[in-house]
């Protein structure tokens, strides 16, 4: 990184604004299917981004070349198209006073991180794997641990030539999963551990593999896959809905994340991922959710998913609350959409990898903890049903009118659970649905997840998200079961 920077300082961009991001990824993945260990993937991806501002239009080129050469060579694209873009760009992109940051952020355990010994890694997940089968029902299982490092740099070219440092960040993510399948007599069910979109993602060390669940996983989900194939299907009707953290990770992604994204809002969005029921003009003002709601985003969360210390246009991090006793305060938005809309925003301008430019993106997006314990909340509920882990959903291209199905459910009747059920499923309006939150869990009902799997942008980005959310009650909801 020292090298890099010393080439780009000697370079001479000939523009207003210049700023390189190098971005060095290396990621393994080891995996058991079926008492059978899968071969080990690796990979190594690096290169640089090189954004432009000029003359009031906005450029950006990606080279893998990171010679003196290859960078000049991307200045000189970037600084095209920025001279194209003046001329036909809604906004005058000279208005936006992007930082010169400095400093350095390490995720939890990076600086004093162990060898990983593999052998141990893979003797885990046979165990798991090996437990699992409990019976001759089980007809499909596994476990995996997905294992990420992320080194970048973001410097501009005033800060370079004055010989300072930029900034520099070292990621490292641990990603556990395990899957139990289960058949008989024509019905399939299948429990995991972070439903499929590994929700148990978080940065730091193999501690997380603990902190996760994962040790003593496998004969758990089996036994749960079992239980749902003898299980009636989830009654029908309108009653309260107890979700728990699994489940929580959906439901706020989906009907909160997306929505206040201000790329979205501003319509950017529209022809590849949709874009919000949610307009300007509701900031402020809106009434989101009950006054139980409280939204936060904050990457500065030591081993949440999507903590950082910079986003990539060199935005310091901090905590802000997006929903405040339920009334909407402020969107998903990084400096250059703050700058477009006129509205405050946070620390998210982000990509997922070298080549490609930072857009809006929620990070760490969690839910304030209540006061309510899960005894409580339980006990507060006549007729209604627990969820837990998403296994399916849909939502319309406003991030407004949704459907979501869970892994497991079960029964509440009168203040206590009673039978599990199969196929539970729910539906709602982003608008209405979060008004309807009665009860907020306390912190021992909160979990810390994500998920490495959000899609968005044109050409399509895959980034990570962290979430973080206690148990929450939701009064007359409405429930129906897989053969509603």
């Amino acid at each position: 990184m020292d090298t890099i920077k010393k080439t780009f300082a000697r370079l001479r961009p000939d523009v207003d604004f210049c700023a390189l991001r190098v971005v060095e990824t290396r990621g393994e993945t080891l995996a058991v299917r079926q008492d059978v260990q899968e071969p080990l993937t690796r990979s190594v991806d690096r290169g640089a981004m090189v954004t432009v501002i000029h003359a009031g239009g906005y450029g950006y080129a990606a080279t893998s070349q990171l010679t003196e050469a290859g960078l000049q060579a991307a200045i000189q694209e970037a600084k095209r198209w920025a001279e194209i873009s003046r001329t036909r760009s809604v906004f005058d992109y000279s208005q936006i006073a992007l930082p010169h940051p400095s400093g350095q952020y390490h995720s939890p355990q990076v600086a004093h991180a162990p060898q990983v010994q593999r052998r141990e890694l893979l003797e885990l997940l046979m165990a798991e794997s090996r437990a699992a089968k409990v019976d001759d029902r089980i007809v499909d299982w596994g476990a995996t641990i997905a294992l990420l490092a992320s080194r970048q740099l973001y410097i501009t070219h005033a800060s370079a030539a004055q010989g300072e440092s930029g900034v520099e960040q070292d990621f490292q993510f641990v990603m556990p999963g395990v899957s139990v399948t289960a058949f008989a007599n024509g019905d399939t069910q299948t429990r995991s551990l972070g439903g499929q979109y590994n929700g148990y993602c978080r940065q730091g060390g193999q501690e997380i593999l603990q902190a996760a669940g994962l040790v003593g996983a496998g004969a758990r989900v089996a036994r749960e896959a079992l239980e749902l194939l003898a299980a009636p299907n989830c009654p029908t009707g309108q009653m309260d809905l107890l979700l728990m953290p699994e489940q929580m990770l959906l439901q706020l992604h989906e009907s909160i994340g997306h929505p206040l994204e201000l790329d979205r809002i501003l319509g950017d969005e529209r022809n590849y991922a949709g874009t919000s029921f949610v307009t300007p003009d509701m900031f402020g003002t809106y009434r989101y959710g009950s006054e139980l709601l409280n939204v936060s985003s904050d990457p500065t969360v030591a081993n949440e998913f999507a903590s950082y210390g910079w986003d990539d246009d060199g935005t310091p991090a901090q905590k802000h609350l997006l929903i405040r006793d339920g009334i909407l305060e402020r969107p998903l938005g990084g400096a250059i959409s703050q700058a477009r809309s006129g509205l405050p925003g946070v620390a998210n301008a982000r990509a997922c990898a070298w080549n490609r430019a930072p857009i809006d993106r929620m990070a760490n997006l969690n839910i304030e903890p209540g006061d309510a314990t899960l005894a409580e909340m339980i006990a507060s509920v006549e007729r209604g049903v627990l969820m837990d882990t998403n296994v399916s959903w849909s939502i319309d291209d406003s991030r407004n009118k949704f459907q979501f199905g869970c892994e497991r459910g079960v029964l509440i009747e009168g203040g206590k659970l009673t039978t599990v059920v199969k196929n539970p499923n729910y539906r709602g309006i982003s608008a209405t649905f979060w008004r309807s939150l009665r009860r907020v869990g306390n912190a021992s009902t909160s979990q810390t997840m994500g998920t490495p799997f959000c899609g968005k942008g044109e050409p399509n980005q895959i980034i990570r998200v962290g979430h973080a959310s206690p148990a929450c009650l939701f009064g007359d909801v409405d429930v129906f079961g897989g053969e509603a």
